[in-house]
């Protein structure tokens, strides 16, 4: 006879306690012995701290790995992608391989990217080489669009560093922001641009095993794109995180400006072909 599951979880959501319930897993607090554990962010850390030591049984699993946020931070993301690609230099790997400007060719993740306040000087340094780009600032650990904005002058970020944080950058490591080269000819639906939404469980890093939920969706902004400095802070243009677009007047409630990863598809293959999508 199969074991019944004992979970326990730090958030009460219905979407998450009716899947137990209807698989015949049985409700437990933390403090006592259980299968699987949906943790918040917090306790998944003070699991693993160096001061708890809590080492899960081999019937055991938790919802985070102790130190995902080395993928889910911007700014530690952006290190680990450097990090990465410096050791692949090192072995002498194709995948380090650049064309004849030095870009990347297999490891064009992101692009230019610096992490503020720490490579100030060397954005700067950048910034002269190429002074009609435009940069976008992303604070490293908000989400839904929240402190999101563009330049392209250094002044604005110089006024954003007075304005914003008493004549200096911040100090904080959580207030860091991310500043990359703005993509500004973004591929376009219906002139405006678009994300992928995609979900993937990690049930291991090493080996690597993963499983892609197949009904993922795109976000669509609500005005159409241009790059006209006017439109440099109309974050209806340039974002699409749907907690920004539903306060903009085009914003359609009934499908949340969001397409069907299987609508994207039909679209790409009648417009570019089937050999793109493959």
């Amino acid at each position: 006879m199969s074991k019944t599951i004992k979970y326990c979880s730090d958030l009460d959501k219905s979407c998450l306690t009716n899947n137990y319930e209807r698989k015949g897993w049985i409700h437990v607090s933390p403090d006592e012995d259980w299968n699987f554990y949906w943790t918040s962010v917090t306790t998944a850390r003070s699991m693993f701290s160096v001061d708890n030591g809590y080492r899960l049984s081999d019937d055991q699993i938790i919802s985070h790995f102790p130190n995902h946020y080395e993928l889910t931070r911007k700014d530690l993301i952006v290190k680990n992608i450097k990090r990465y690609r410096k050791e692949l230099e090192k072995e002498g790997s194709y995948l380090a391989d650049k064309d004849e400007n030095g870009n990347w060719i297999h490891m064009d993740y992101i692009p230019t990217t610096f992490i503020l306040p720490g490579d100030y000087n060397l954005f700067a340094e950048e910034f002269r080489k190429n002074p009609n780009t435009t940069w976008i600032m992303k604070p490293s650990a908000k989400a839904c669009g929240v402190g999101i904005f563009l330049i392209n002058k250094l002044t604005q970020l110089k006024k954003w560093s007075r304005d914003g944080k008493s004549q200096s950058f911040v100090t904080n490591a959580k207030d860091n922001y991310v500043i990359s080269r703005y993509l500004d000819k973004p591929l376009l639906i219906g002139g405006k641009k678009f994300d992928l939404r995609l979900y993937v469980l990690v049930l291991s890093f090493r080996p690597l095993k993963t499983y892609i939920y197949k009904f993922g969706f795109c976000r669509f902004s609500t005005v159409k794109y241009n790059t006209s400095l006017g439109e440099l802070d109309n974050m209806f243009v340039h974002l699409t995180n749907v907690s920004i677009q539903k306060h903009g007047d085009e914003y359609n409630s009934h499908h949340g400006g969001k397409w069907p990863i299987h609508a994207l598809k039909t679209y790409i293959e009648g417009t570019h072909g089937k050999q793109v999508i493959h």
